[in-house]
């Protein structure tokens, strides 16, 4: 059933976004309730070359209670990696839009989360959305490129020492102490692997709830 059918909400299970032809995107619903129905939401983007079910394969048992959202971008990569923001900023808005028009969303749990260029474009996203996003989690990011910061989302970034496509050195070693002097909370994982997305890292998606204290972000899903 296509997220854009109608506006009732979608059985649990597997939904195809309906939104965007050949390059689509996923929306798995969990088999539980939630807190009286609402529900925390990450969305997980892939790496260069990749597709939905891919992403979602990443995350889906570390975030068994979660709605998960896997748009794909509209070309090969992300459009920032390429060079400038445009189609793949629309295209995961709209679809965040239809998933808040269907379904209670918790807005103190909202993560946007990535794998390689998707984890370069998911911090970046992040950042400048941070009243929308709560948390961004990145899995080997190569950079940050955002737009205008707003909010202050919590990170966590994961980095393989073993990974020679975006070698840990040049990627996430340069950009985390970079978020961190412009005053952003970010926990870090490594391992001896090429990839970071492995169980020990990816636990942090069970563990995206808000501070006691945390402004209530906003509930509508339009990015920036």
């Amino acid at each position: 059933m296509p997220v854009t059918d109608d506006r009732s909400p979608q059985p649990p299970g597997l939904h195809a976004l309906g939104l965007g032809g050949r390059r689509d995107g996923l929306l798995r619903v969990p088999n539980v309730a939630g807190d009286g129905g609402v529900l925390p939401l990450v969305v997980m983007l892939h790496g260069a070359g990749g597709h939905a079910t891919g992403a979602l394969r990443l995350v889906e048992a570390a975030a068994p209670g979660a709605l998960i959202l896997a748009p794909e971008s509209r070309g090969p990569t992300w459009d920032v990696i390429l060079g400038a923001y445009g189609p793949d900023v629309a295209f995961p808005d709209a679809a965040l839009r239809a998933v808040f028009g269907r379904r209670r969303v918790d807005p103190r749990r909202v993560a946007l989360a990535g794998f390689s260029d998707g984890a370069s474009y998911a911090v970046s996203l992040a950042l400048g959305n941070g009243d929308l996003f709560t948390h961004a989690l990145a899995f080997s990011p190569g950079f940050a490129a955002p737009p205008a910061p707003v909010g202050r989302p919590r990170l966590f970034v994961s980095h393989g020492v073993a990974d020679v496509v975006l070698p840990i050195g040049a990627c996430s070693r340069r950009l985390v102490p970079r978020l961190r002097a412009a005053g952003y909370e970010v926990r870090t994982a490594s391992s001896t692997a090429a990839t970071s997305c492995r169980p020990n890292s990816l636990r942090r998606l069970s563990e995206c709830s808000p501070k006691a204290d945390a402004p209530r972000p906003r509930a509508a899903s339009h990015m920036r």
